[in-house]
Protein backbone atom coordinates (compact mmCIF):
# COMPACT_ATOMS: atom_id res chain seq x y z
CA UNK A 1 0.00 0.00 0.00
CA UNK A 2 1.36 3.41 -0.92
CA UNK A 3 1.38 6.36 1.42
CA UNK A 4 -1.64 8.62 1.65
CA UNK A 5 0.28 11.72 0.64
CA UNK A 6 1.56 10.02 -2.53
CA UNK A 7 -1.98 9.64 -3.85
CA UNK A 8 -2.65 12.07 -6.75
CA UNK A 9 -6.26 12.57 -5.60
CA UNK A 10 -5.07 13.49 -2.10
CA UNK A 11 -2.57 15.97 -3.53
CA UNK A 12 -5.21 17.54 -5.75
CA UNK A 13 -7.53 18.13 -2.81
CA UNK A 14 -7.72 21.38 -0.84
CA UNK A 15 -8.62 20.66 2.78
CA UNK A 16 -10.46 23.49 4.53
CA UNK A 17 -10.42 23.19 8.31
CA UNK A 18 -13.52 24.96 9.63
CA UNK A 19 -15.02 25.79 13.01
CA UNK A 20 -18.06 27.69 14.23
CA UNK A 21 -18.95 29.12 17.60
CA UNK A 22 -22.69 29.36 18.06
CA UNK A 23 -25.57 30.13 20.35
CA UNK A 24 -28.14 27.42 20.99
CA UNK A 25 -31.53 29.12 21.40
CA UNK A 26 -34.40 27.03 22.69
CA UNK A 27 -36.65 25.93 19.84
CA UNK A 28 -34.21 26.91 17.08
CA UNK A 29 -31.11 25.36 15.52
CA UNK A 30 -27.69 26.63 16.59
CA UNK A 31 -26.96 30.13 15.28
CA UNK A 32 -23.35 31.00 14.34
CA UNK A 33 -21.60 33.85 16.13
CA UNK A 34 -18.11 33.23 14.76
CA UNK A 35 -16.55 31.28 11.90
CA UNK A 36 -12.97 30.53 10.98
CA UNK A 37 -11.45 28.49 8.16
CA UNK A 38 -7.95 27.56 7.04
CA UNK A 39 -7.16 26.02 3.63
CA UNK A 40 -4.36 23.44 3.34
CA UNK A 41 -2.94 21.47 0.44
CA UNK A 42 -0.18 18.87 0.33
CA UNK A 43 2.72 19.21 -2.10
CA UNK A 44 6.11 17.51 -2.48
CA UNK A 45 7.67 19.70 0.17
CA UNK A 46 4.86 19.20 2.68
CA UNK A 47 1.78 21.18 3.60
CA UNK A 48 1.00 24.51 1.98
CA UNK A 49 -1.25 27.07 3.61
CA UNK A 50 -3.65 28.40 0.98
CA UNK A 51 -5.34 31.09 3.01
CA UNK A 52 -7.34 31.70 6.16
CA UNK A 53 -10.49 33.54 7.09
CA UNK A 54 -12.22 34.50 10.35
CA UNK A 55 -15.24 36.61 11.14
CA UNK A 56 -17.58 37.38 13.98
CA UNK A 57 -21.25 36.96 13.09
CA UNK A 58 -24.16 38.92 14.52
CA UNK A 59 -26.79 36.50 15.82
CA UNK A 60 -30.50 37.09 15.20
CA UNK A 61 -32.62 38.60 17.95
CA UNK A 62 -34.07 35.20 18.88
CA UNK A 63 -30.59 33.82 19.61
CA UNK A 64 -28.87 36.28 21.96
CA UNK A 65 -25.48 35.57 23.46
CA UNK A 66 -26.03 34.14 26.93
CA UNK A 67 -23.74 34.28 29.98
CA UNK A 68 -22.93 30.63 29.32
CA UNK A 69 -21.86 31.49 25.74
CA UNK A 70 -19.66 34.29 27.06
CA UNK A 71 -18.14 32.02 29.70
CA UNK A 72 -17.16 29.50 27.01
CA UNK A 73 -16.03 31.76 24.17
CA UNK A 74 -15.33 35.11 25.79
CA UNK A 75 -17.62 36.76 23.24
CA UNK A 76 -20.18 39.26 24.52
CA UNK A 77 -23.37 40.66 23.07
CA UNK A 78 -21.66 44.04 22.75
CA UNK A 79 -18.85 42.62 20.63
CA UNK A 80 -21.34 41.07 18.22
CA UNK A 81 -23.71 44.01 17.96
CA UNK A 82 -21.87 45.52 14.99
CA UNK A 83 -20.57 42.24 13.55
CA UNK A 84 -21.44 41.18 9.97
CA UNK A 85 -24.76 39.45 9.49
CA UNK A 86 -24.78 35.72 8.63
CA UNK A 87 -25.44 36.66 4.99
CA UNK A 88 -22.42 38.98 4.94
CA UNK A 89 -19.98 36.78 6.85
CA UNK A 90 -20.89 33.46 5.27
CA UNK A 91 -21.34 35.01 1.84
CA UNK A 92 -17.78 36.34 2.01
CA UNK A 93 -16.47 32.92 3.03
CA UNK A 94 -18.49 31.23 0.28
CA UNK A 95 -16.90 33.43 -2.39
CA UNK A 96 -13.44 32.15 -1.43
CA UNK A 97 -14.26 28.69 -2.82
CA UNK A 98 -13.09 28.52 -6.44
CA UNK A 99 -15.45 26.76 -8.86
CA UNK A 100 -13.97 23.55 -10.23
CA UNK A 101 -11.49 23.11 -7.36
CA UNK A 102 -11.94 19.95 -5.26
CA UNK A 103 -12.47 20.68 -1.56
CA UNK A 104 -13.13 18.76 1.61
CA UNK A 105 -14.02 20.44 4.88
CA UNK A 106 -12.22 19.17 7.99
CA UNK A 107 -13.77 19.52 11.43
CA UNK A 108 -13.72 18.06 14.91
CA UNK A 109 -17.14 16.43 15.33
CA UNK A 110 -18.06 17.43 11.79
CA UNK A 111 -21.80 16.88 12.31
CA UNK A 112 -21.93 20.11 14.32
CA UNK A 113 -20.35 22.17 11.54
CA UNK A 114 -22.39 20.34 8.91
CA UNK A 115 -25.65 21.26 10.65
CA UNK A 116 -24.73 24.93 11.03
CA UNK A 117 -23.71 25.15 7.37
CA UNK A 118 -26.83 23.38 6.16
CA UNK A 119 -29.09 25.65 8.18
CA UNK A 120 -27.29 28.69 6.70
CA UNK A 121 -27.10 27.27 3.16
CA UNK A 122 -28.96 30.18 1.57
CA UNK A 123 -25.99 32.39 2.50
CA UNK A 124 -23.26 29.92 1.47
CA UNK A 125 -24.57 27.62 -1.29
CA UNK A 126 -21.11 26.58 -2.48
CA UNK A 127 -19.83 25.81 1.01
CA UNK A 128 -23.02 23.87 1.75
CA UNK A 129 -22.19 21.38 -1.01
CA UNK A 130 -18.67 20.58 0.18
CA UNK A 131 -18.38 17.18 1.87
CA UNK A 132 -16.57 16.81 5.17
CA UNK A 133 -13.93 14.83 7.01
CA UNK A 134 -14.39 14.24 10.74
CA UNK A 135 -11.22 14.07 12.84
CA UNK A 136 -12.95 11.95 15.52
CA UNK A 137 -13.47 8.71 13.52
CA UNK A 138 -10.11 9.29 11.85
CA UNK A 139 -8.42 9.51 15.27
CA UNK A 140 -10.32 6.44 16.53
CA UNK A 141 -8.99 4.49 13.55
CA UNK A 142 -5.39 5.69 13.80
CA UNK A 143 -5.00 6.17 17.57
CA UNK A 144 -7.08 3.45 19.23
CA UNK A 145 -7.30 3.25 22.99
CA UNK A 146 -7.54 6.89 24.01
CA UNK A 147 -9.92 7.55 26.93
CA UNK A 148 -12.01 9.75 24.61
CA UNK A 149 -11.59 11.66 21.37
CA UNK A 150 -12.41 15.19 22.45
CA UNK A 151 -10.26 17.91 20.95
CA UNK A 152 -8.43 18.56 24.23
CA UNK A 153 -7.54 14.86 24.49
CA UNK A 154 -6.17 14.84 20.94
CA UNK A 155 -4.17 18.00 21.63
CA UNK A 156 -2.58 16.30 24.62
CA UNK A 157 -1.84 13.16 22.61
CA UNK A 158 -0.04 15.11 19.90
CA UNK A 159 1.65 17.45 22.43
CA UNK A 160 -0.06 20.46 20.87
CA UNK A 161 -0.21 23.36 23.36
CA UNK A 162 -3.62 24.52 24.46
CA UNK A 163 -4.28 27.97 22.98
CA UNK A 164 -5.06 30.73 25.44
CA UNK A 165 -8.23 31.53 23.53
CA UNK A 166 -9.54 27.96 23.25
CA UNK A 167 -13.20 27.97 22.10
CA UNK A 168 -12.66 30.88 19.77
CA UNK A 169 -13.17 29.74 16.20
CA UNK A 170 -9.79 30.87 14.85
CA UNK A 171 -7.90 29.22 17.73
CA UNK A 172 -9.84 25.97 17.41
CA UNK A 173 -9.27 25.91 13.66
CA UNK A 174 -5.54 26.29 14.21
CA UNK A 175 -5.26 23.39 16.65
CA UNK A 176 -7.72 21.21 14.70
CA UNK A 177 -5.52 21.72 11.64
CA UNK A 178 -2.50 20.59 13.68
CA UNK A 179 -4.39 17.49 14.82
CA UNK A 180 -5.41 16.71 11.23
CA UNK A 181 -1.82 17.02 10.01
CA UNK A 182 -0.69 14.76 12.85
CA UNK A 183 -3.27 12.16 11.89
CA UNK A 184 -2.25 12.27 8.22
CA UNK A 185 1.39 11.79 9.29
CA UNK A 186 0.36 8.73 11.34
CA UNK A 187 -1.55 7.34 8.37
CA UNK A 188 1.56 7.74 6.23
CA UNK A 189 3.86 6.15 8.79
CA UNK A 190 1.60 3.18 9.43
CA UNK A 191 0.45 2.67 5.86
CA UNK A 192 -3.12 2.24 7.10
CA UNK A 193 -4.67 4.60 4.56
CA UNK A 194 -3.19 4.39 1.11
CA UNK A 195 -5.29 6.93 -0.74
CA UNK A 196 -7.94 9.62 -0.46
CA UNK A 197 -10.73 7.10 -1.00
CA UNK A 198 -9.61 5.16 2.09
CA UNK A 199 -9.48 8.37 4.11
CA UNK A 200 -13.00 9.31 3.03
CA UNK A 201 -14.28 5.81 3.80
CA UNK A 202 -13.09 6.13 7.40
CA UNK A 203 -13.78 9.79 8.13
CA UNK A 204 -15.98 11.13 5.34
CA UNK A 205 -19.34 12.78 5.96
CA UNK A 206 -21.62 13.73 3.06
CA UNK A 207 -22.87 17.32 3.12
CA UNK A 208 -26.62 17.37 3.71
CA UNK A 209 -27.16 19.24 0.43
CA UNK A 210 -25.54 16.31 -1.38
CA UNK A 211 -27.75 13.64 0.16
CA UNK A 212 -30.50 12.24 -2.07
CA UNK A 213 -33.91 13.72 -1.43
CA UNK A 214 -36.36 11.04 -0.40
CA UNK A 215 -39.68 11.40 -2.14
CA UNK A 216 -42.96 11.38 -0.29
CA UNK A 217 -44.27 7.98 0.60
CA UNK A 218 -47.31 8.41 -1.62
CA UNK A 219 -45.74 10.41 -4.49
CA UNK A 220 -47.11 9.33 -7.87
Amino acid sequence: MGSLTDDPDFRAMTFVVIDFEATTPRGYPAQPIEVAARALRYDDGGWLHRGASASLIRPPAFAPVTPADTAQTGLTAGQLQEAPTPAEALGALDRRFTPGTPYLLVAQHAATEANVIHNQREHCPTLARVDLLDTIPLAKHLVPGLPNYKLDTLLAHFSIPQPADRHRAYADVDVTAQVFLGLVALADEGGQLGDLAALVKIAGRTAKCNLPVQGGLFDL
